[in-house]
């Protein structure tokens, strides 16, 4: 068996696709574009880089981006303003923090304090709880994009054992409850699971999010199995440049999956791509009206 390679660089333009179209009949029917701010704090270069392709993606989707960026040394007080500012901003319709933030600033602070409804990342508590019980809102982006990969394979998941190897707030929770929202039998594993392996290979659909360079293996996957990989680790190399690699080790597992992403050209441009579908779906809910259903 070798897998079929899910290609999410092609399915996030997809996505952007659907996007921009949206974009563009909200602008009609509102007189206005659907307005992303994004908030650095600091200059951290690789925090730069995420926000510049952030807003160079909105714009070219149609939708007002703008970013404001705050120096190092801005106390949490300040922060906490201009995200009260954005929330009462009606022109904003998604607002982001650039995470991390500098040590004088609590990131769970922000959180509590950014508005739901404009929450594009899926971060805050409301967020989470809207989602755990089954509510409408806005979801994190990454597990979102996995699950449309993943029903891009199989659109009915109805009874199929998910293992989700990973329980961050920002990947394994959602991914969880997402899966659970599909009718599927979920377990959560992680690094004090015990026999990681043999849990794993319990899977219909293994979703590795745990942040350790080729994990699982060939011997973790069960045969046919749909394999969703989140990670991204950079590692040196001797006398050669730092490559990326997945949490899942590609060459053995493609030759027991029925389908897998790659990394990179996997997850990763559909986490950028469902950061636009939130900014739109957010700007029709505020608006009062339903996004178009392809979305």
């Amino acid at each position: 068996m070798t897998a079929h390679i899910i290609d999410g660089k092609a399915f996030a333009a997809t996505v952007r696709a659907r996007v921009q179209q949206a974009a563009s009949d909200f602008k009609k029917r509102q007189g206005i574009a659907a307005g992303l701010t994004v908030v650095l704090v600091g200059n951290d270069p690789a925090s730069e880089i995420y926000v510049r392709l952030k807003v160079s993606d909105a714009r070219e989707a149609g939708i007002n981006s703008r970013d404001i960026k705050l120096p190092a040394t801005a106390t949490q007080t300040e922060v906490l303003d201009v995200v009260r500012e954005l929330n009462d901003d009606a022109s904003v319709h998604g607002v982001l923090v650039q995470f991390p933030v500098p040590a004088q600033i609590r990131q769970d602070a922000i959180l509590d304090t950014l508005s739901p409804d404009k929450d594009v990342d899926g971060l805050t508590t409301l967020s989470a709880g809207r989602l755990t019980s089954g509510r409408p809102g806005l979801v994190s982006c990454t597990p979102q994009g996995c699950l449309m990969l993943i029903k891009s394979v199989r659109p009915k998941l109805d009874g199929l054992n998910a293992v989700v190897i990973g329980r961050s707030q920002l990947v394994g929770k959602p991914m969880s409850q997402l899966l659970l929202q599909e009718n599927c039998t979920v377990t959560i594993a992680h690094s004090r699971s015990r026999d990681l392996a043999a849990i794993a290979r319990s899977a219909d659909i293994l979703v590795a999010a745990v942040g350790r360079a080729e994990m699982v293996k060939g011997g973790w996957v069960k045969p046919g199995a749909i394999v969703i990989d989140v990670g991204m680790n950079r590692l040196d190399q001797p006398g050669l440049k730092p490559k990326l690699f997945g949490d899942v080790a590609f060459d053995e597992v493609k030759d027991h999956a029925c389908a897998i992403t790659p990394v990179p050209g996997g997850v990763g441009p559909m986490t950028r791509a469902c950061l636009l579908r939130n900014t739109i779906l957010a700007a029709f809910a505020q608006a009062g009206m339903s996004p178009p259903a392809e979305l």
